[in-house]
């Protein structure tokens, strides 16, 4: 028997990876070697720190029981700690931090929090795809902020109309940014703050790749570095890409008091909560920031330079940022960012991801991501190399 599917999931586009996966696999099937620079999954190991904190506190038998779906009190404490080294931000652990089954989940479910249907969410293009279908699945619409290269891939606050800013309830922002690993300024917080405001709008900011950078002297900020932002906005943070723990599922949201408890309701409702012992070692990797980001960024950084040098050879222009596992570049003259992926999977059997597929203002780009080992991503650029 089939069941026919609700409208929301019938409006869904394809799922762009689960696409990638299905050609890599059915190339890989017929024996041939593909390379993949799509998805941003990092290819370095979880620290053992984090992993022993993990195997010991699983053997604890208090934490086999429910966890609450507000997190727990030591993972929380460690995210203020965290936020309060790295951001000079003060936060109180109990009620302006919940624990979320990684940032993802928090994402969207904030929709289904604020958003009625035919509400309006101010969504960035190209952008992470969730903003846009967790505002769909609440039944709202996403009114689009350009990001172009010419305003560095900010949204210009200016063009947004009068009425439109009025009726928004949710503004989704993420710097450094996926997928044009472009970052932002305080001022830029600050304006954002100042728009929310006047326009009574909760300003989502994603920050899953602050400790991805290269230049010391500007690292990635938080949102609520703005003074007061937090009466207008939360924070949702990662432990996926600064600790290399995409698979275990962790992260928080940070802000605004009132927010966090009401996205709490809502989790009480849905979900049972972190398994504790992902939470204590989800704390420890949060005492030890400094140590693990720099690690990553050390790596990173190579293969960075390995792209760009690659990239000046061959005459392929990218946008140089400081931040994030992601590398944007132009689309070559005579594709589309969809016939250029093809080109390159059919010819040399490299994944890249068209920029298309994060939005309309994506076409003219394809996102390359440098969370392979050195060896692959050398061969992968040699690949390209040959074929162009």
């Amino acid at each position: 028997m089939i069941f026919e599917e609700a409208q929301r999931l019938k409006a869904l586009p394809p799922y762009l990876f689960a696409e990638i996966d299905k050609v890599i696999n059915e190339k890989k099937s017929r024996g041939e070697d593909v390379i993949s620079l799509g998805i941003g999954d990092p290819d370095i190991e979880t620290p053992e720190q984090i992993i022993d904190k993990l195997c010991a506190e699983a053997k604890n038998k208090d934490n086999h029981r429910y966890p609450s779906s507000y997190g727990h009190k030591v993972f929380k404490e460690a995210a203020a700690a965290y936020y309060r080294d790295r951001f000079n931000v003060i936060l109180d652990p109990e009620t302006e931090i919940i624990t979320l089954w990684g940032s993802k989940e928090g994402i969207s479910n904030i929709a289904y929090v604020f958003i009625n249907p035919q509400d309006i969410a101010l969504v960035p293009d190209p952008g992470y795809l969730v903003y846009n279908i967790g505002t769909m699945f609440a039944g709202g619409s996403s009114h689009i902020m350009p990001c172009v290269e010419e305003n560095n891939f900010l949204p210009d606050l200016d063009a947004i109309d009068k009425k439109t800013g009025q009726k928004a309830k949710i503004m989704h922002l993420n710097y450094p940014n996926n997928p044009t690993s472009a970052s932002c300024s305080l001022d830029f917080f600050n304006k954002v703050r100042d728009f929310a405001a006047q326009n009574s709008i909760l300003v989502c900011h994603d920050n899953a790749y602050c400790d991805v950078y290269f230049n010391e002297s500007a690292k990635p900020l938080s949102y609520l570095n703005a003074e007061g932002a937090i009466e207008t906005g939360i924070e949702f943070n990662s432990l996926s890409k600064t600790f290399n723990m995409t698979g275990w599922r962790i992260g928080f949201a940070a802000g605004n008091s009132h927010v966090i408890a009401s996205l709490g309701k809502y989790k009480t409702n849905v979900d049972s909560g972190v398994f504790n012992a992902v939470q204590y070692a989800g704390a420890e990797a949060l005492k030890n920031w400094k140590d693990h980001s720099q690690n990553n960024i050390s790596i990173y950084r190579k293969r960075r330079q390995m792209v760009f040098d690659a990239f000046n050879k061959i005459g392929l222009k990218y946008y140089k940022s400081d931040s994030t596992i992601y590398i944007w570049a132009k689309v070559p003259q005579g594709y589309t960012s969809k016939s250029f992926a093809q080109h390159l999977l059919d010819k040399a059997n490299v994944v890249v991801t068209p920029g298309s597929a994060f939005g309309a203002y994506g076409e003219g780009y394809y996102r390359i991501s440098i969370t392979l080992q050195d060896s692959r991503l050398y061969e992968a650029l040699e690949r390209i190399k040959k074929v162009l």
